[in-house]
């Protein structure tokens, strides 16, 4: 796991140096505190600098790697899991390995094939690489985003790095809102790929490769998409299909225990972490680590008995800290640092302190279980709006005579969240936009000063389902919630917030419900086996039988120290308030009158407004720190009342 990054200079004759290399990369000296390297062509117009955490082959894997005439030069981070059984095959075709690392696999596949090459990885990662041959740089991300990949381009010159940070640090690069953006996280709690909160820096999305030629002609293409019109539905019976599941999965966690440093396993105690720990103890002649958080005080969402008798009932070596409300506060500052731009999403605190408990125990390396609920159907939320569809597909089939007045009525009669399904209706939206409800549109806009175009969230929702209708994508409701959580919210909120944190602590996360073949299978499951007899996650519930104690498999399902509900109280409340107050040069952004009312009404009890607020928050304190460019001491001064 390594922080990359790099630049292409289009004009000119070429004047890239190391010492601007490594300081671009120094400023992720966290994501690899164990190495760093650079890289310049003769001609100085294409340069590579580099960060390592040293996971496998800890001798070798420097970077940046070239081949063996160096005709071709590469910065990856993430981890190849079949690079070991591609070896064999690669050798009796010629090429020659130096090291015992993943690396090289890269770059013998691409020799081989080409910008194609990535098809053959399984793995997450984000690499890029330089043929001198064809004057060609390739950037890619893995298929499902696990690991975040971002570029510009300023003036004649490509830049891109694994952290926005790396880019700012370059001169010409200016630190500019880009309205859309900001109108796109407002709604969906996270910037979509490719754009970012920052004007003229993009993300590439996943599934995607970057082709750039040294003249500054730009490629952009999709190598992997979440759907396979050609598989349909699988005719397995369900006995196969749990089976299946059960194979992929085990493999998947084999696969991601190749490591030279200790792993271990964050461990809450519902199914998908205890599923996670059960097959790995399977596998281990040693206790597994787990690790698990709790917050101080906070009694309904406290799963630390549960985590502890699942450690128990597999003998691992379980570890736990607790954290408190006034720590959401006091990491703000730095976590908008790690960030790059917001994630809205407060579980960000407690993966920050999981994580470094983790390191602080010279664990490394930890799996997590990102993705189940997606791919499985285990959120109530998708079940709802399942049940619901038939209702909302009759009433947007009206006339429009009669939907805009019954809207209308609705907003003013029926609760939040009730309302919001009938303006969808009758605007003939879809029903799903994701897993993050986030500020409503019309407040949206006052908040924003007009410069919000009402339709740029539909147009972008739009858009990504137009998308799956001509890849061949199936009709089924639950179908089309997975494909938008896969091209949205796992990758660009979930993942991204799991990335984030544990590598602010040189902590690498993997994510083994997430192997794409795991993947490919679960939605070729059709949705009557992932939602049964009022039963979220049927199929990986009766997958888990027999390996997990059915305490374990029919417990409630809590959310990761449960929701924002319990998350965000007191001191972030006063802290958003405070910072309004001591910071008012941030209505240069919009108008944050909104944020105070939500404050008003979480003190009183009244309404759901605390994931409203985290997201608030969380751009305020950017919007400080990134474009006011405020030091983050003096933003921690801010949020204080």
């Amino acid at each position: 796991m390594c922080g990359i990054c790099g630049v292409l200079d289009f004009g000119g004759p070429g004047g890239l140096a190391e010492p601007q290399l490594l300081a671009m990369a120094d400023t992720m000296a966290h994501r690899g505190p164990d190495d760093r390297g650079v890289y310049v062509s003769p001609d100085r117009r294409l340069g590579f600098g580099f960060r390592r955490l040293s996971i496998v082959d800890l001798a070798g894997g420097h970077q940046p790697m070239a081949n063996e005439d160096g005709s071709a030069w590469v910065v990856f981070n993430g981890e190849i899991y079949n690079h070991a059984s591609q070896r064999p095959g690669l050798e009796a075709r010629g090429h020659r390995y130096k090291t015992h690392c993943d690396t090289e696999t890269i770059l013998h596949l691409y020799e081989e094939r080409g910008p194609e090459g990535v098809n053959d990885l399984i793995g997450m990662f984000a690499f890029a690489i330089w043929d001198e041959k064809k004057r060609q740089l390739l950037l890619a991300r893995d298929r499902i985003g696990i690991k975040p990949l971002y570029y510009a381009v300023v003036g004649e010159r490509l830049l891109f790095a694994s952290e926005i940070k790396a880019i700012l640090s370059q001169p010409g690069v200016p630190r500019q809102v880009d309205q859309e953006a900001l109108s796109l996280y407002l709604s969906f709690g996270a910037v979509p790929a490719p754009k970012t909160l920052f004007a003229g820096i993009q993300k590439l999305p996943a599934g995607h490769r970057l082709t750039v030629q040294a003249n500054g002609q730009i490629r952009l293409e999709r190598y992997w998409e979440p759907v396979f019109p050609e598989d349909g539905y699988t005719r397995l019976s369900e006995e196969e299909c749990v089976e299946e599941v059960r194979r992929l999965f085990a493999q998947s966690i084999e696969r991601r225990m190749m490591s030279d440093v200790p792993f271990g396993v964050f461990l809450s105690g519902g199914i998908d972490s205890s599923f996670n720990v059960a097959l790995m103890s399977r596998m281990m002649d040693r206790p597994v680590d787990t690790f698990a958080v709790a917050i101080q005080g906070d009694q309904a969402s406290d799963e630390r008995s549960q985590a502890r008798a699942v450690a128990e009932h597999f003998g691992a070596s379980h570890h736990e800290v607790t954290i408190t409300p006034d720590d959401f506060v006091h990491l703000l500052p730095q976590m908008a640092y790690h960030q790059d731009e917001p994630l809205a999403d407060p579980v960000c605190v407690p993966l920050f302190h999981v994580a470094k408990l983790a390191r602080d125990n010279g664990v490394i390396v930890v799996q997590v279980g990102e993705g189940s609920d997606e791919l499985f159907c285990g959120y109530r939320d998708y079940t709802r709006q399942m049940m619901l569809e038939p209702y909302y597909k009759a009433f947007a089939a009206m006339p429009r005579v009669v939907k805009a007045p019954a809207a209308a009525i609705g907003r003013r009669m029926l609760s939040t969240g009730k309302a919001l399904y009938l303006d969808r209706a009758a605007k003939s939206a879809p029903i799903f936009w994701g897993g993050v409800e986030g500020i409503p549109e019309a407040t949206k806009r006052a908040m924003l000063n007009g410069y919000s175009n009402g339709h740029w969230a539909l147009d972008w929702l739009q858009g990504q389902y137009q998308e799956r209708r001509e890849a061949g994508g199936k009709g089924a409701l639950l179908d089309e919630m997975i494909y938008l959580e896969l091209k949205h919210r796992l990758p660009e909120l979930l993942l991204m917030r799991v990335d984030k944190m544990t590598m602010a602590n040189s902590v690498e996360a993997r994510v083994p419900y997430l192997d794409h073949e795991l993947v490919r299978f679960a939605l070729s499951v059709p949705p009557g086996m992932k939602f049964k007899n009022g039963q979220t996650k049927y199929i990986l519930k009766q997958a888990a039988r027999g390996i997990l104690p059915d305490w374990v498999i029919d417990r409630a399902k809590a959310g990761f120290c449960g929701s924002a509900s319990n998350m965000v109280r007191g001191p972030i409340v006063d802290a958003a308030e405070a910072l309004l107050k001591n910071n008012p040069t941030l209505r240069e952004l919009m108008d944050w009158s909104p944020l105070l009312e939500m404050c008003r009404r979480n003190r009183q009890g009244v309404g759901s407004t605390g994931y409203h607020i985290w997201m608030l928050l969380n751009l305020a304190v950017w919007y400080s720190l990134w474009i006011q460019g405020a030091e983050p001491d003096r933003i921690s001064r801010w949020l204080k009342a």
